[in-house]
């Protein structure tokens, strides 16, 4: 995979700011306030603490950088995905999501868009290939799938929802700008929960959306305006601190899926493993075409319920956690939150350990049950 384009975006984000007086913080100040000095009739970009500020200007122009597109930033991945909600949608409208995408956005849609009469279907992310877009006002696409991993190929699809009249959002958490790039592929929106990769540090809530169809990206900052579903500063500050280390952390953590990934395949305990890195996931070479990196997601299934906690209580360098992208290896059940997947299912998020360190620890864990 060609990596010089994701090596200038890199660097851009790094040096967004460009040249700086001598004496400037090398680092994007934290501006805590409320108000900003406003005498005469308003103007200017600071004006009130929930329409904008410094720290998030800082952040946007960096993350912009990594997306090639203008950037909102939101409290949450899911204050994210409500902004696309209802920034877009009104009473009337039908959409599709993901029926194994992250199950709070079926949540949203159902206790919050359907009283507005904003109706929703379910499709599998492996069924998209074959779904009609016609009369849906916005597709949610999730590629890779949480947590199963299936893939849905984004430049097919957004083509057929572009001659439907249709929207495509991405939802791109899973793979950060820096392995997968929706926008390029034809989607008309990105979401992604910062929370994980992007900031990397498990320390803060966060999200973003991005765009290249103004229209679109106005409608959602301006819900954020009005509704106030904004950073905080501290956090736009925090989330600009991980990202000038993201592509060390998810290369890193990357190379080290692919490795645990194949090493599990082989383990006696281990009845299936899935990874878009493994050229036995059944959409590898769209993994290939579509991803610029294979992530740090793999999924590992046990025998049962009781051999996978068994699993993730027997490592020593693997924490027990429900989330992902984090700089610490963690894993989780994935059934017990409902999700459709066996009841061994292990959502493993591999982190910047030593990957043989990592893999010892596994296999003693394995060996145990």
């Amino acid at each position: 995979m060609d990596s010089s384009d994701n090596d200038d975006r890199v660097a851009r984000a790094l040096h967004h700011a460009g040249a700086q007086p001598t004496g400037a913080p090398l680092t994007p100040p934290l501006v805590l306030t409320t108000a900003y000095v406003l005498p005469g009739d308003p103007a200017g970009e600071y004006q009130y603490a929930r329409w904008a500020n410094p720290t998030w200007t800082a952040l946007d122009a960096a993350l912009a950088q990594f997306e090639d597109a203008p950037v909102v930033t939101f409290p949450s991945g899911m204050a994210a995905i409500a902004a696309v909600f209802y920034g877009l949608l009104k009473g009337g409208d039908r959409i599709l999501l993901p029926s194994d995408g992250y199950y709070t956005t079926r949540i949203l849609a159902d206790r919050f868009l359907t009283p507005m009469g904003v109706a929703f279907d379910l499709v599998a992310t492996a069924a998209l290939a074959t779904k009609s877009f016609d009369g849906y006002r916005l597709v949610m696409v999730e590629t890779p799938s949480n947590p199963a991993l299936d893939l849905a190929d984004i430049r097919a699809l957004s083509e057929r929802a572009k001659a439907a009249g249709t929207i495509v959002a991405v939802d791109n958490t899973m793979m950060t700008p820096l392995g997968q790039r929706p926008l390029d592929l034809g989607a008309d929106l990105v979401v992604c929960a910062d929370t994980k990769a992007v900031n990397g540090h498990s320390d803060v809530l966060f999200g973003h959306v991005a765009s290249r169809d103004a229209k679109l990206l106005d409608a959602v900052r301006d819900w954020r305006r009005i509704a106030g579903a904004i950073p905080g500063p501290f956090e736009a500050w925090l989330v600009h601190r991980g990202i000038e280390t993201l592509e060390l952390r998810f290369s890193r953590m990357g190379e080290s899926a692919l490795a645990l990934a194949r090493r599990l395949q082989g383990h006696r305990a281990v009845r299936a493993v899935v990874y878009p890195g493994l050229a036995e996931h059944p959409a590898h070479e769209l993994a290939r075409r579509q991803m610029r990196g294979f992530g740090s997601i793999v999924g590992v299934t046990l025998a049962d319920k009781a051999a996978a906690e068994r699993f993730i209580g027997g490592c020593h360098y693997v924490r027990a956690a429900t989330s992902f992208g984090g700089l610490h290896t963690s894993a989780e059940r994935r059934a017990r939150w409902g999700d459709q997947v066996a009841e061994g299912f292990i959502r493993l998020s591999v982190g910047c350990e030593p990957v043989e360190a990592l893999w010892r620890d596994m296999e003693r864990a394995l060996d145990a049950l």
